[in-house]
């Protein structure tokens, strides 16, 4: 195959060799000696050299195929096997779109590598003939031309490897970009009530300003390459007319000239230049995507950031820049393990007060719904209207909820109804645009996130698991919280198979190991031990089957304080004592049996729920 593409590529050099040979041919045998019809007809050859070569090319590229598809189709063969290894000995870390992106990389590869061969090809036997032409035509000419042609080459391939590295620089930063601004965009919300938007932004700019950097660094390099482009592709050119009349002072014709000039700018310098940007362009992409294939954790991880080693997954309190100085618990700004186990939306809770528990309230006079005498409400909203922008239509439309202490209360309605909405005002991290929201009698507005998490754990749907213990986890929300209080909330909740199998309480977790449904049962086991008095879950059991659910909500039903459930299933909202359907016009509040009687849409999602 190898010798094919050279014997095509030899017929090559000689249309080359004809193209400026004949053209000197024509003028000093022909039109300069009077002898037209001779200077035509060399100009004939020339011109049938030239259409010779589609056929040329047509082999040329047939012998291209045979070389580089054996290629692609090994890589392919290489990447799905090393997806479907690292599925089979670690499913929990195994990476569901690397078959996806690598066999996307081994087109970027073939594409690459058929460019830099058919672009090499064309440079060496178009420079054997373009050489041979000169030399035929006058040997001086070498003297001209090889110089500034060598020095040329010589630098461009000196940038080489220092630009692959800034290449591969700059698509790390701008990965670890990516990257950052995707696990910022997922918790944006947590990261303001955590107050820690100053601090994101001051990590994405050391991001953006080592993107730029890298940015710098490759143009600087793509400078140094047009410089030596300029060197090797223009040089010969200027100093072939500087030397001209020394040239001819030596015998050299004016045919010689023009042909020299030629085999230059129409032969030579083209395939130099196309051989430069490809080397420059595809050569160095070629090498940073083949590095994806050679080093492990590209298959593992996909893309390595600048500021992480691979397979380090994105922490909560990095999304947020939240960090452990000196050891201290951070706030917890806890992203929820998305796919890879890399957090994705927060717990938007802080660390709570004191006490080894939840409690009930303390009454509070002149404050709650109206009495003195009775207990504050655990939570309540008084004419709440909430729109996401100016003119949209409202979420929450004047919308009044009350919920007692110790009620256990289930909020159910069509998807995207308003229900995590909800959740998020009674959490005090969205502010309606009219109406209050007070916990425990206390205005949820103003509160800074320490304060409000002393009042209400929000257990989203995503729950956040990081590195670190057993215990570290379940202790988040309360870090000096008892072990044995630990070990009955586990029993309480039924996780006792999932804390054994991972070792006991002192056992290190990976969040990338654990299935969704695993982080959801840590995530509300720690709950469950919180001091908080009012527990807010938005679909957090979603993961969990049936008889899971049941046995976690009853579990967090019985522990001191206040349940608020957004339920998907009947089985979850039956277990509430009461019920908020929310339709868009009117919420309806009551016990099963009565919005059954009253509710169409209650009736519609039983009606579904039991279908399903």
């Amino acid at each position: 195959m190898l010798y094919r593409l050279a014997g095509w590529s030899l017929l090559e050099s000689a249309q080359t060799f004809l193209g400026g040979y004949c053209v000197a041919r024509a003028l000093d045998g022909g039109f300069l000696a009077g002898r037209t019809g001779l200077g035509l007809a060399w100009l004939a050859v020339a011109a049938a050299a030239i259409l010779a070569g589609g056929p040329l090319l047509r082999g040329v590229f047939g012998q291209l195929a045979a070389l580089v598809e054996p290629l692609r189709d090994a890589l392919v063969r290489r990447a799905v096997e090393r997806a479907l290894h690292g599925a089979i000995t670690d499913p929990a870390r195994a990476d569901a779109g690397a078959v996806s992106r690598l066999t996307h990389q081994t087109e970027i590869v073939r594409d690459s590598f058929a460019g830099l061969v058919l672009t090499a090809r064309s440079f060496v036997f178009t420079a054997v003939g373009a050489l041979a032409g000169l030399f035929t035509l006058a040997p001086r000419f070498l003297l001209v031309v090889l110089p500034p042609l060598t020095l040329g080459l010589l630098l461009f391939l000196a940038t080489l490897a220092p630009m692959a590295a800034a290449q591969r620089t700059y698509l790390t930063a701008d990965e670890a970009l990516a990257d950052r601004v995707g696990a910022i965009g997922a918790g944006l919300r947590d990261i303001a009530a955590c107050g820690t938007s100053a601090r994101a932004a001051e990590r994405t700019g050391e991001l953006i300003d080592a993107g730029a950097d890298a940015a710098r660094a490759l143009a600087r390099w793509a400078a140094v390459r047009t410089l030596a482009l300029g060197v090797a592709g223009q040089s010969p050119v200027l100093l072939l007319l500087v030397t001209a009349p020394w040239l001819v002072r030596q015998g050299v014709t004016a045919g010689a000239l023009v042909g020299a000039l030629t085999y230059l700018v129409q032969s030579l310098l083209p395939a130099l230049h196309t051989l430069m940007t490809a080397l420059g362009a595809a050569g160095t992409r070629l090498l940073v995507v083949l590095d994806r294939f050679t080093d492990p954790a590209a298959g593992e991880d996909g893309a390595r950031t600048a500021h992480r080693s691979p397979g380090d997954p994105v922490r909560g309190e990095e999304a947020a820049g939240l960090g452990t100085d000196g050891g201290t618990t951070p706030l917890p700004a806890t992203p929820s393990a998305g796919a890879g186990g890399q957090p994705a939306v927060t717990e938007r809770v802080a660390v709570a007060g004191q006490g080894t528990g939840p409690a009930s309230l303390p009454i509070l006079s002149g404050s709650g719904s109206g009495s003195d005498s009775r207990p504050v409400p655990a939570a309540e909203v008084r004419d709440v209207t909430l729109a996401y922008g100016p003119g949209a239509p409202p979420v929450l439309d004047r919308l009044d909820l009350l919920v007692d202490q110790g009620e256990h209360v289930a909020v159910v309605g069509p998807s995207g109804i308003g229900k995590s909405t909800l959740t998020g005002v009674l959490a005090g991290l969205l502010a309606p645009d009219g109406g209050s929201v007070l916990l425990a009698g206390r205005p949820v507005a103003g509160r800074d996130a320490r304060e409000l998490a002393a009042l209400r754990v929000l257990i989203p749907q995503q729950a956040y698991v990081f590195s670190g213990t057993v215990r570290d986890n379940l202790a988040y929300l309360r870090p000096e919280v008892p072990d044995d209080e630990l070990r009955r909330a586990v029993t309480a909740l039924g996780a006792e198979e999932l804390v054994g199998r991972l070792g006991g309480l002192t056992a290190p977790v990976e969040p990338a190991r654990l299935s969704q449904g695993e982080r959801q049962l840590l995530s509300l086991c720690r709950a469950h031990v919180a001091s908080a008095p009012l527990l807010v879950l938005d679909e957090a059991t979603c993961h969990l089957d049936p008889a899971a659910e049941e046995r976690v909500e009853l579990a967090l039903a019985a522990r001191p304080g206040t349940l608020i459930v957004v339920a998907h299933r009947l089985s979850s909202a039956r277990r509430a004592d009461r019920i908020l359907v929310l339709d868009g016009t009117r919420p309806t509040y009551g016990t099963h049996d009565e919005l059954l009687a009253v509710s169409p849409l209650y009736r519609d999602l039983a009606g579904h729920w039991q279908d399903g």
